[in-house]
């Protein structure tokens, strides 16, 4: 979530809800970058359903709907760009084949956050019930992600480090995601009660690459 700079340009990554939507031009990336490193240091794989957003939140769930065909994908952001005027979301091949952008190249889209953290919303029947709201990342019990492993030996060193230098309420904990066809340990320091409080501690800790969750 932190402000960067790309061809002289500065973005300043926003914080969503389930339910925002964005319209603009979708493009997708293939074979060029398969296995180059994303934004949040995984490996690009262009099977995998995923895309670059220039501002949304990391691990954001986006169903992404072609206005110009009726085709429409669900992805997870996991990279930063496209970094062309008017464009709006970079989708890899195989979310941009479901789309038909491997035939038109681009194409009118239409975004709708769907959930965080790598999950779908579902409201329990008691939500509904209730008619809560859908999360926000503004809300409570923020978490940081202060890294995200191929193996969980590298997730459990991370784990009992933030174990030891974080105080009560946080708690560290390991996620496991499956992320073209392999597994990926995300390590989640939870507990924050605020977006303010959570960043304080990326950047007191000085944690790189370190960003906001909320599952």
């Amino acid at each position: 979530m932190r402000t960067y700079r790309v061809r002289g340009r500065t973005y300043h990554p926003t914080y969503v809800k389930v339910g925002d939507t964005m319209t603009g031009i979708s493009s997708w990336y293939g074979p060029n970058f398969h296995g180059k490193m994303t934004s949040n240091g995984e490996q690009y794989d262009m099977h995998a359903h995923t895309a670059a957003h220039k501002t949304w939140p990391m691990d954001t769930m986006v169903r992404v709907e072609n206005l110009q065909n009726g085709k429409s994908t669900v992805v997870r952001i996991n990279d930063r760009g496209p970094f062309v005027a008017g464009r709006v979301i970079d989708c890899s091949y195989a979310a941009g084949k479901e789309l038909g952008l491997d035939k038109t190249g681009i194409a009118k889209v239409k975004l709708t956050v769907l959930g965080f953290a790598g999950k779908i919303y579902r409201p329990s029947a008691e939500q509904k019930r209730d008619h809560a709201a859908p999360p926000s990342v503004h809300l409570s019990d923020f978490g940081v992600q202060v890294g995200a492993f191929r193996r969980r030996i590298g997730a459990e060193i991370t784990r009992r480090k933030y174990t030891t230098i974080t105080r009560t309420p946080k708690h560290v904990i390991i996620r496991e995601f499956t992320v073209g066809g392999l597994p990926l340990y995300r390590v989640w320091v939870m507990g924050f009660g605020s977006a303010e409080e959570a960043k304080d501690f990326i950047a007191d800790r000085g944690i790189t690459g370190g960003f906001l969750i909320r599952p």
